[in-house]
């Protein structure tokens, strides 16, 4: 079987994701298939439901697994959660090496800042007083930003609790777009906390830290209602910090009866809620595949997916006990056993029977679903823990007495005797992650998103070299379309809905629906039309505070950090000369440049209107010289337009370069480089060159008409991206903000 029978020979982003991602040193098809599959009793049955699509592992088991024995240092994780740094220099330093380490096997890591003391408090050394919890922010941030694996770089969660002092000047870290640009940031929101934002609005409440090496306190008198409004407005204007509902996450799940676990934090997107050292291996089941022709969900097949799921994600933890980064990693994954089983493809699977996303209708179905998937998660574990053993530190009395096993078991008393004799294998097991990779891959939704659009842009080549824009549908949207002979998405039924056509209280009914059957958490992101009121983000947030969510996330379209996440040329502030972008329409060019050390990409954006250089990304070809410089040189290019500085001025520092050996030696020998005498000299010509082909089609000069307009364009390949699952993601080349 070739790939290309797998995911179908058209499905060109798939199986470049695939090749890029997931393959390995160039291996076939079947070969991947049977290393990811394993070697064991279930490994039929496993290929079988990748190869019908109906499951995937999560990405650093489709990558890694089996690459140990290639000599490679490898996780099947894709979660950690570190120890919190304590209030010492060596333990905040300490916890940066042990995030490097786990950074370099490929792991995604969450780290609660809580215990550090604010700023202000008084200290033992020349500096008389600590510069806070939140200066920390930055060292974290700038490791994530130097450390990768086999291409792919760090994705950080940083947390603190809305009791600490320094609360509020955490909130407003993002406020600051050149800050913390490698993480994401959550508020650890107590009940205590959210009382009196919620009831008390007018009464203080005092924040306390004492610093173990002194026991001096540390006081400080907030209103806890105008903290939470200051969080509200960062999320309309920064799409940041995050809210997690910490007394809901503590309390539902199968550990809330045992004295001794805690939660100590989240992973990136914050579906993975673990404990200190703790770690999660992740895999999905794709709904959309156990709809039948009659519009049906096939709930016998889906219940044999759970538990042959179930077993796998076993079998790879114990296979990867022993390759985790750190020691503590290690001990924590034998003693608690986490593992997390989701879903994807929920979206298309609507679309499939005919219903609406957010409808009465949808509700109940995912209900259904969610109580089918959790039960037959536990009646595995339970199955291993009677042939296997159970996790160590199970406790089955405590597990049954849970609030979130007596809501999954109600009425199905088989399983709770069961478990109560013999106890379970796994001390967690559900958890819906963005699934980006993986979901687009299949060319399926993510988690349990909605569809982001109908139909986006692509980007190719024109026969001016020009990057010009066709219209692509979603594959769900293309497949009705071709099946019912519909040529116009205008004329699509009432039922296929977007993420901007469902109301946010629709969206927080169907994350509660399926929190009310994931004993971890849900990574989903509520997408807000840019004209949303920012006075009304304090009400999504109380509502999902009071349908028990265990967190949230927003994003508006058209916000500030918007800029930031997917390369929008949009002015941040307003200081003289800056250019407002807001409304700009984008015109991409392209130039393959011959350099002295290979070949060279530059892309431009410019301004439809008036011609103006907005944006410029440079890429080297396989050879085409250092990469790193590429990328700052085309930051700063980008900065300096963006910011109302002239081209031709521009243009003139590039050309004061000078002379690179290598350009020469090429130019005198092949004859074939572009004109300059060196890459940034080149680059300066072809802006200038494509500035001007630019003013002629706006002033109709010229017989070149093909161009496209981007809104928000992509980094790699200046496509349209998409915000959701908690990430922003290109739907042309499948590159993803998180990864």
């Amino acid at each position: 079987m070739e790939v290309e029978d797998w995911l179908g020979a058209d499905n060109k982003l798939g199986i470049d994701i695939w090749n890029k991602k997931y393959r390995y040193n160039n291996e076939s098809f079947d070969d991947w298939l049977k290393r990811v599959s394993g070697d064991s009793t279930i490994s039929d049955s496993i290929r079988e439901l990748i190869i019908d699509k109906k499951f995937l592992f999560g990405g650093r088991i489709l990558a890694n697994r089996g690459l140990q024995k290639e000599g490679q240092k490898v996780t099947y994780s894709n979660c950690y959660v570190l120890a919190p740094p304590e209030d010492s220099i060596e333990s905040i330093f300490e916890t940066a090496g042990k995030l490097a380490r786990t950074f370099s096997y490929g792991g995604g890591v969450g780290i609660d800042i809580s215990k550090l003391a604010p700023r202000g408090a008084k200290i033992n050394n020349t500096a008389n007083e600590t510069t806070g919890s939140a200066s920390f922010t930055d060292l974290y941030s700038g490791v994530t930003d130097l450390i990768g694996q086999r291409g792919r770089r760090g994705a950080l969660m940083l947390s603190i609790s809305s009791e600490h002092p320094d609360v509020e000047e955490f909130i407003n870290i993002k406020t600051d777009l050149s800050r913390v640009t490698k993480a994401n940031l959550s508020v650890r929101m107590t009940e205590e906390f959210m009382k009196y934002a919620l009831h008390l609005q007018d009464k203080p409440m005092l924040l306390s830290f004492t610093r173990p090496e002194n026991n001096i306190p540390f006081d400080k008198m907030v209103n806890p209602s105008e903290i939470f409004d200051k969080l509200c407005d960062a999320n309309w204007d920064y799409g940041e910090p995050g809210c997690l509902f910490w007394d809901r996450i503590s309390n539902w799940n199968l550990l809330s009866e045992f004295d001794n676990f805690e939660y100590v934090g989240t992973n990136p997107c914050a579906e993975e809620p673990l404990p200190a050292g703790g770690s999660c291996l992740l895999g999905s089941i794709n709904l959309a595949e156990f709809v039948n022709g009659r519009g049906e969900f096939n709930y016998v097949e889906f219940k044999s997916a759970v538990h042959f799921a179930i077993l796998a994600l076993n079998e790879v933890l114990d296979e990867g006990m022993n390759l985790h980064p750190l020691k503590e990693q290690r001990d924590t994954a034998e003693k608690w056993r986490q593992i997390g089983l989701g879903v994807m493809g929920l979206a298309d699977m609507f679309i499939k029977m005919g219903i609406k996303y957010g409808s009465q209708e949808s509700i109940y179905i995912a209900r259904e679903i969610g109580r089918t998937l959790i039960r037959g998660a536990l009646y595995t574990s339970c199955q291993l823990a009677k042939n296997d053993g159970k996790f160590s530190e199970c406790d089955s009395d405590k597990i049954i007495n849970s609030v979130f096993f007596k809501n999954a078991t109600h009425g199905d008393d088989y399983l709770v005797c069961d478990v109560e004799k013999y106890g379970l294998r796994n001390s967690q097991l559900l958890s819906i992650a963005p699934t980006g990779s993986i979901s687009t891959m299949l060319g399926v939704s993510g988690g349990i998103e909605p569809i982001f659009a109908k139909s986006y842009t692509r980007m190719t080549k024109s026969i001016h070299d020009e990057d010009v824009g066709y219209k692509v549908y979603t594959p769900i949207i293309k497949e009705y379309m071709e099946q019912n002979g519909i040529e116009d998405e205008n004329k699509l039924p009432d039922f296929i809905v977007t993420a901007h056509d469902i109301d946010w209280k629709a969206r927080i009914h169907m994350i509660t629906t399926w929190q009310d059957y994931i004993d971890a958490s849900i990574s989903s992101t509520i997408n807000l039309p840019e004209d949303f009121p920012k006075s009304e983000v304090r009400d999504i947030y109380e509502y999902a505070y009071q349908s028990m969510c265990k967190g949230i996330t927003i994003f508006r379209e058209g916000c500030k950090r918007d800029a930031i996440l997917t390369s929008t040329p949009k002015a941040v502030t307003a200081p003289i000369n800056v250019i407002d972008t807001d409304s700009v329409r984008l015109v991409g060019k392209k130039r393959k440049l011959m350099t002295g050390c290979g070949s060279l990409h530059c892309t431009a954006f410019f301004d439809g209107e008036s011609g103006n250089l907005m944006e410029t990304y440079l890429s080297k070809g396989s050879t085409g010289g250092c990469a790193n410089f590429m990328t700052g040189l085309s930051r700063m290019i980008s900065l300096s337009a963006r910011n109302g500085c002239d081209l031709n001025a521009i243009v003139d520092q590039l050309q004061s370069c000078g002379v690179c050996p290598s350009y020469a030696v090429r130019k005198a020998t092949k004859k074939d480089t572009s004109i300059g005498s060196c890459c940034p000299m080149a680059v300066g010509n072809a802006l200038i060159e494509m500035h001007e082909e630019m003013i002629n089609e706006i002033s109709g000069t010229s017989e070149k008409t093909s161009h496209t307009v981007v809104t928000h364009p992509c980094p790699h390949c200046g496509s349209e991206l998409q915000f959701s699952g908690g990430c922003s993601q290109c739907n042309s080349c499948g590159w993803t903000k998180c990864t």
